[in-house]
C-alpha cells in the first residue's frame, strides 16, 4: 500500500496510521538505542534530543493508536505492517549512519514525510471516513509539524557542533 495512492476507506486509513505507529515506534526505538549505547559519552544538549525525540515518538503513538480505535475497520497484524514499514522506510539500521545526529535526523526527516504524504492522501480523497475527517488531519498536520520542529532542531545542533 502506498501512501500515494488516494485513502477510500476506513481499512485503507487504519492500515496507514498503523504504519505511522510502527514508524514512531522505530524512531523511538532507535532514540532510545542511542541514549543507552552512549549513556555517558555525550553531552546534556544531545542527551535532551534524544530523550525528547523518544518522548514524543511515544506520544504521537498514542494519538494514532487513539484515531485507529474509533475507525470502524479490522486491525491489519503488527507483523504485517512491520513489514511494510520495514520494506518502505526501514532500509537502513542506526550503525549506517556517520552518528547519531545523522540517524535522529533522518527518522525525524522519514517521519515527516510519511506525515505530509498521508495528508496528501486524504486530502486528495473525497471519502468519508467513520471518523470525523477533519480530527484525522488536524492530529496528522500537528504530528507533522512536531516532526518539522525536530528536524530544524538537529539541524541546529548539527551546525553548532
Amino acid at each position: 500500500m502506498s501512501v500515494g495512492q488516494r485513502v477510500t476507506s476506513d481499512h485503507q486509513l487504519a492500515r496507514l496510521l498503523q504504519i505511522g505507529v510502527v514508524l514512531e515506534e522505530v524512531v523511538e526505538a532507535r532514540s532510545t538505542h542511542h541514549h543507552r549505547e552512549m549513556e555517558d559519552e555525550f553531552d546534556a544538549e544531545l542527551d535532551t534530543l534524544l530523550r525528547e525525540a523518544a518522548a514524543e515518538s511515544a506520544e504521537h503513538r498514542e494519538r494514532l493508536e487513539e484515531l485507529i480505535a474509533e475507525l470502524d475497520a479490522e486491525s491489519v497484524s503488527y507483523e504485517e505492517i512491520e513489514a511494510l514499514v520495514e520494506a518502505q522506510y526501514g532500509k537502513t539500521k542506526p550503525e549506517d549512519f556517520d552518528g547519531v545526529l545523522y540517524d535522529q535526523l533522518c527518522n525525524e526527516e522519514t517521519a515527516y514525510k510519511f506525515y505530509d504524504d498521508l495528508i496528501g492522501a486524504i486530502e486528495g480523497s473525497d471519502s468519508s471516513f467513520s471518523v470525523d475527517r477533519e480530527r484525522v488531519l488536524d492530529t496528522l498536520r500537528s504530528i507533522r509539524a512536531e516532526e518539522a520542529e525536530g528536524v530544524e532542531e538537529v539541524t541546529a545542533v548539527m551546525e553548532r557542533r
